[in-house]
């Protein structure tokens, strides 16, 4: 759903602002709302990755051993088929 704004902006700009949508065929609400949508996308957090996510974590303290996944599969290996 499209939604009215009034806006206040310089006469000279509004000029150059309508010749640029002119020359580029479109209609300057377009131009306005195209330049709205850009920056209020570079405002919004990107996305992480789950690995990005996963390599910030601290690393464990004490005996790593434990956390090791050669260990863990010699462990399991019979339980789980490895």
């Amino acid at each position: 759903m499209k939604s009215r704004l009034n806006v206040t902006i310089d006469e000279s700009l509004v000029e150059q602002a309508k010749h640029y949508a002119a020359t580029n065929q479109t209609s300057l609400s377009s131009l306005i709302e195209d330049s709205l949508r850009k920056i209020v996308s570079r405002q919004q957090p990107k996305k992480q990755n789950v690995l990005d996510i996963i390599k910030t974590l601290p690393k464990p303290t004490g005996n790593t051993e434990i956390y090791s996944t050669e260990n863990y599969l010699e462990e399991n290996k019979t339980k789980y088929g490895f």
